[in-house]
């Protein structure tokens, strides 16, 4: 059956949707405890620390807001990231994945790919940081670039939050539909990338398929475990040596102010929204205006995490709106640093443990987490602990609507992820081919963001013609390089 023509396939399917789930919905479920203790090990329990032997506020701000929130950030991928090396490890242990190679070998080369290369992209639904890792299963060094180089496409499941906002304030009758549309976007640019990257940058073919189908056996449980580790303790050693310097970096410029003051962040006054500001032009012709600033900011924050787009422009938006409810947040920030708790914070990230496992039932219906989608602005507004003005205030600055918006979000889809992702892909790839990745992605998320937005809104022709132009002079480039580098398949 799982070699057969018409159901090798399906069988295959279900095999991975369930890997999908395990490591999307129950490795998300412990998401949330390593997230708290972190934070209160690394950063609040750092800065609390830090506060009483009456560090200066720049060691704070180094130490706590900066090294700690990149351990912080390490942590919140060891539990996606176990369970997806877990998942490939039974599978080859069992003798499975060589077939689920061969099954998908035809469709996969038609992108000038192996078939093993569709596991990658699956888990990029969830995660790009497990998905990029995923691609040590590839044996062709060529096959695992072009992999990673499409993996980003794949939305993954922390960019939904920001659809939900976008979707209960500008697209409230139909929030589905934009969601829909946004990933069918992604899957069609990243065919349109492997099709395009086969015969510039990665010239050549990919590797054959030819190797002895091992015979099946029972999995060994301690095997698996051992090779589990191994492969999660090279992205922890490996990959956070740049994934805790970049968030260090950013940290550091969102939490001091112009005046070198510290404890700005995400505020006005941060030397990361001020830069922000500055570059605000740059996004004029996908539709973010002056007035617009916090967009632009977000977009920054938004390498931390993705879900971060959405708390910088509710925190921004809520002081554009109100002055005084700033005060008040400061006061009580205040408040609730004086009053922490060590324990308490890591009973907190326990007590997540049994209330997120509880819930691994639904993920099976919706692992994509769209049931959160809804058109309710007040229940949007309750989930992401603001209230419905700062709605009010996005629709004041995206004045023309939706089509304004949806530009926003493709350029969301598109551009460089994460740092905990380009950190894995910086350890793959190398320096060269990760900064090249990261070029790509910049150029690409601009250049479709602004001809959708000035086809449907615009109408400048400048505007039309620089996208094409940029992309043209990218691809040649590209092209030229793949000949001149050509990547040699061991």
């Amino acid at each position: 059956m799982i070699l057969n023509r018409f159901l090798g396939i399906p069988f295959f399917l279900l095999v991975m949707y369930a890997v999908f789930w395990l490591t999307q919905t129950v490795g998300g479920a412990f998401i949330d405890f390593f997230d708290l203790a972190g934070g209160a090990l690394f950063v609040e329990g750092a800065k609390a620390l830090l506060t009483h032997v009456a560090a200066p506020g720049w060691l704070v701000a180094l130490l706590a807001g900066g090294i700690g929130a990149g351990l912080q950030t390490m942590a919140t991928f060891i539990p996606p990231i176990f369970f997806m090396f877990f998942c490939l490890s039974l599978l080859e242990d069992s003798g499975y994945m060589a077939r689920a190679a061969f099954v998908m070998d035809r469709f996969m080369r038609w992108l000038g790919l192996p078939g093993k290369s569709f596991v990658p992209m699956l888990v990029g639904f969830g995660c790009s940081v497990p998905a990029i890792m995923a691609t040590r299963t590839l044996e062709s060094r060529r096959d695992r670039f072009l992999t990673i180089f499409m993996v980003p496409f794949m939305s993954c499941g922390a960019k939904l939050p920001v659809y939900v906002v976008f979707g209960a304030a500008f697209f409230s009758a139909h929030p589905g539909r934009m969601v829909f549309w946004i990933y069918v976007s992604g899957i069609v640019l990243a065919v349109l990338t492997g099709l395009l990257m086969k015969r510039t940058l990665f010239q050549g073919e990919p590797s054959h398929f030819i190797m002895e189908l091992p015979p099946y056996h029972l999995p060994r449980l301690k095997h698996i475990l051992l090779h589990t580790w191994d492969r999660l303790k090279v992205f922890l050693f490996r990959a956070g040596r740049v994934i805790v310097p970049m968030v260090l970096l950013l940290g550091f410029l969102n939490s001091v102010g112009r005046d070198g003051s510290f404890g700005n962040e995400d505020s006005e006054t941060s030397l990361l929204c001020t830069v922000g500001t500055a570059i605000t032009p740059l996004f004029e012709p996908m539709g973010v205006e002056k007035d617009n600033w916090p967009a632009s900011v977000a977009l920054f924050t938004g390498l931390f995490a993705k879900e971060a787009v959405v708390g910088t422009l509710t925190s921004l938006y809520g002081q554009m709106e109100s002055d005084d409810a700033n005060a008040g947040a400061g006061d009580a920030g205040e408040d609730e640093e004086a009053a922490f708790s060590l324990w308490q914070g890591l009973a907190d990230a326990f007590a997540t443990i049994p209330a997120n496992l509880a819930k691994v039932g639904q993920g099976l219906r919706d692992p994509l987490g769209l049931g959160a989608l809804s058109g309710d602005e007040a229940a949007v507004a309750a989930d992401i602990d603001s209230d419905v003005s700062v709605f009010r205030a996005m629709r004041q600055r995206f004045s023309k609507g939706a089509h304004q918006a949806f530009a926003y979000l493709l350029f969301v889809l598109l551009y460089v992820p994460c740092l905990a992702a380009m950190g894995a892909a910086f350890r793959e790839l190398g320096r060269f081919y990760g900064t090249l990745l990261a070029v790509y992605l910049t150029v690409l998320g601009w250049s479709v963001a602004t001809l959708y937005y000035q086809l449907a809104l615009g109408h400048q022709t400048v505007w039309i013609l620089t996208p094409c132009a940029l992309l043209g002079a990218l691809f040649g480039g590209f092209w030229l390089l793949g000949r001149r580098r050509r990547i040699s398949m061991p």
